[in-house]
């Protein structure tokens, strides 16, 4: 049997029992999903959560696309509203555009259906009630019959940022080859280090021989840091070196990051293209289907977990504990008494022989600090610091079994969590680096700006960039999909007999309720129990 404490959003947990942890900012989908999906007991479920519904006006929208044809909204669309992304023209009005390089292209030349219409796009909600708004829509992503550089005079870079994640080589990999062989764009440049490496470390040039095997390979080809960010410097070196497509490889803070370069940019009057790539192990960018890399770490979390599940089946009274990433968790859990914790554990260890605990690095922090020095600073993109949940739960159980009930147990703690986001892309987030790094080069060479790319509802779209920074995805444990995890793993949710959890819960859906009872928006008719919560609280018991 397996329990595990995560922190993650999506989880298909396996065997386990799982008490978890947000991650980044608000909630993140992170590890709850890793002891979710690692667990060899069900690899056929992967939980996913979705962003809470943001209550928005319906607005007349009028696009104008680049071939003067024009997406409207007026009474009889229902609803229909289009998040756009900027585009150069919006300030740079006179600006050529150019036919695309892709109508010779060698690859293209038997598609029936080459580029994308100007009025294809693609709906961020595909479950709808009869009669219901239509809703917020994006651009779909994909090459358009006119692009807004001529190839030779592009000068792009890439830059990645903040921690490591597998993937991130395939994408700047794609993004080169791209570039080359689509458009026969041949000045690309890496920026080392990070946002700081703009103003204070060199730039290498990158060519699709020299990026040939790097996805072969984990990390990042390019090193990456947290912080550094200083727009003026940034965009300043962007003029000086010519460059004039900016590709941003990195999560909610480095979107943010581009946000602000992109809106210089703007202000300087300059043509600059600026588009982000989202990534962060986590998973819980808001919008987007899933981040890249992510399946990857469930994989090689799921190694970890396997591993500690063996040792803690193998002896009499074993115990495992794995910790994974997930920094934030709203649903708590508590150790002692009737229903806590090790009540649970004491209980599996005489059910079945042994139990396997996989924890949430950000879990159980209010208990820690309890016992340890608090920690009260972030790092450098502004996440807190943490202290070691993992270390302080195993001693924690050791000294409930051995001092209070007096009962030998075997314990072994793994922490995996730096292989995991190390480890080269597997197969298939390979092919999704592919598809996210090509619609980033479509995007910007048709002129897009202060965007990112991702699939939305299977389908890649160019997302305005504050979409995916002004929330994250969170658990809702008033969803189905909160209880048909605890329904598959078996296990309590904990939270029965916590009245402050009760209080939290039954104080957000009123607020919920009462915003969608006063708002027209398009989302108030979506039901009025749609409290989010931040959790990484994700359990598994076998």
């Amino acid at each position: 049997m397996e329990l595990s404490l995560s922190s993650s959003l999506h989880s298909t947990t396996p065997a386990s029992f799982s008490l978890s942890t947000n991650s980044t900012s608000p909630p993140r989908q992170n590890l709850g999903l890793f002891s979710a999906a690692a667990s060899n007991f069900s690899s056929r479920v992967l939980l996913k959560f979705n962003k809470s519904s943001i209550l928005r006006q319906p607005r007349p929208v009028v696009v104008k696309s680049q071939s003067s044809s024009e997406i409207t909204n007026d009474n009889d669309d229902h609803g229909f509203v289009l998040e756009d992304v900027p585009h150069l023209t919006s300030f740079l009005p006179d600006l050529p555009s150019y036919p695309n390089p892709l109508k010779y292209s060698q690859a293209y030349a038997i598609v029936k259906n080459t580029f994308v219409s100007p009025e294809d796009v693609v709906a961020q909600q595909i479950v709808v009630q009869k009669g219901s708004p239509r809703g917020i829509h994006f651009r779909r992503a994909g090459p358009r019959e006119k692009v807004y550089f001529k190839p030779e005079q592009v000068r792009a870079c890439i830059v990645t940022c903040g921690g490591l994640c597998p993937g991130i080589n395939t994408v700047i990999r794609e993004i080169v080859c791209g570039l080359h062989n689509m458009y026969g764009v041949d000045d690309v440049l890496g920026i080392q280090g990070g946002y700081r490496g703009f103003y204070s470390q060199n730039t290498i040039k990158l060519t699709p021989k020299l990026v040939n095997d790097i996805h072969k390979r984990g990390g990042t080809c390019l090193q990456t840091s947290r912080g550094g960010h200083d727009t003026k410097k940034i965009v300043d070196n962007i003029q000086d070196r010519g460059i004039n497509q900016v590709y941003i490889i990195g999560g909610d803070g480095t979107h943010k990051g581009a946000a602000a370069i992109s809106k210089e940019v703007e202000k300087r009057g300059l043509q600059v293209a600026v588009v982000g790539i989202p990534k962060t192990i986590d998973n819980d960018i808001a919008v987007i289907d899933k981040s890249f890399g992510f399946d990857t770490a469930v994989e090689e979390a799921q190694r970890a977990i396997n591993a500690a599940h063996v040792e803690a089946e193998c002896v009499a009274n074993g115990v495992g504990i794995v910790k994974l990433m997930g920094r934030y968790s709203e649903s708590p859990f508590y150790l002692e008494g009737q229903g806590g914790l090790l009540e649970y554990v004491e209980q599996r260890l005489k059910e079945n022989g042994h139990v396997l605990i996989v924890l949430a690095e950000g879990a159980g922090q209010e208990y820690v600090s309890q016992s340890a020095q608090a920690v009260n600073g972030t790092d450098a993109s502004g996440n807190r610091l943490l202290l070691d949940v993992g270390l302080w739960l195993t001693q924690e159980v050791k000294d409930h079994f051995t001092n209070v009930r007096k009962m030998e147990i075997n314990l072994k703690y793994i922490d995996p969590t730096y292989m995991i986001r190390a480890i080269p892309s597997n197969a298939y987030d390979n092919i999704y680096c592919t598809l996210l790094a090509q619609s980033a080069v479509h995007g910007t060479m048709a002129g897009y700006t202060g965007f990112t790319v991702g699939p939305v509802n299977s389908r890649h779209a160019y997302i305005p960039i504050n979409r995916v920074t002004e929330k994250t995805n969170t658990v809702r444990l008033t969803d189905r999909m909160w209880a048909r995890l605890l329904a598959s793993t078996n296990q309590p949710s904990f939270l029965q007999k916590c009245e402050i959890v009760r209080e939290r819960v039954d104080k957000e859906t009123m607020e919920e309720a009462k915003q969608a009872s006063t708002s027209n928006g398009v989302r108030s008719h979506y039901p009025m129990k749609t409290f989010q919560f931040r959790t990484k609280y994700l359990t598994k018991a076998s």
